[in-house]
């Protein structure tokens, strides 16, 4: 199943106006919660400011200095992660450059793995929600909204249809959305 997750507000945005996503900054909790999520996958998709922003996971010691950072830092370096750019010509840890076209990484990353694959960053996200490759959407809703910024969703030009799932309330009035495409079709 391929799966597209972030973190969001209100309003439907994955960063704010000035690109800004500090607002989602998690505590103990949503931490473990995020942390089990990306235990499961077997791979995980991104484009280049996602792989930019998650490489500290990899690099960066101070982020073990607790123990859910330590444990985050061990498994998001363990992931595989094919990251899609025009502009790098190399990458680091435990990623690979997309070689292919993102349906056949997409085939690809599912058949290699009995787990889940996550697709991050919106633009990735977006391409392959217009190809009808993504199976659920998993929201961490933030009580927050910015007016504008980075979409969760690209405009549709068809409905999409879902069914809702899951929900889980955090502390701080953050709530988790998890829809499945429904097997109905298009409206």
């Amino acid at each position: 199943m391929l799966i597209y997750s972030m973190n969001v507000s209100v309003d439907g945005f994955v960063a704010d106006r000035s690109g800004g996503f500090d607002w989602t900054v998690p505590d103990d909790e949503l931490f473990g919660f995020h942390l089990a999520g990306v235990r499961d996958l077997g791979a995980y998709l991104l484009g280049r400011r996602l792989y930019e922003t998650m490489l500290v996971w990899e690099t960066d010691p101070s982020l073990r200095d607790r123990e859910q950072g330590d444990e985050f830092a061990d498994v998001w370096s363990a992931l595989p992660k094919i990251v899609f750019s025009h502009t790098l010509d190399r990458v680091q840890g435990n990623a690979r450059l997309a070689r292919a076209p993102l349906p056949e990484e997409i085939a690809a990353a599912l058949d290699a793995s009995d787990a889940d694959v996550s697709i991050g960053g919106p633009g990735l996200a977006a391409t392959a929600i217009e190809l009808g490759l993504v199976d659920e959407f998993r929201m961490v809703r933030h009580p927050i909204a910015v007016g504008g910024g980075t979409p969760f969703l690209p405009p549709v030009t068809e409905d999409v249809r879902l069914d809702l799932v899951e929900t889980r309330t955090f502390g701080g009035g953050i709530v988790y959305e998890r829809y499945r495409r429904s097997g109905d079709g298009p409206a």
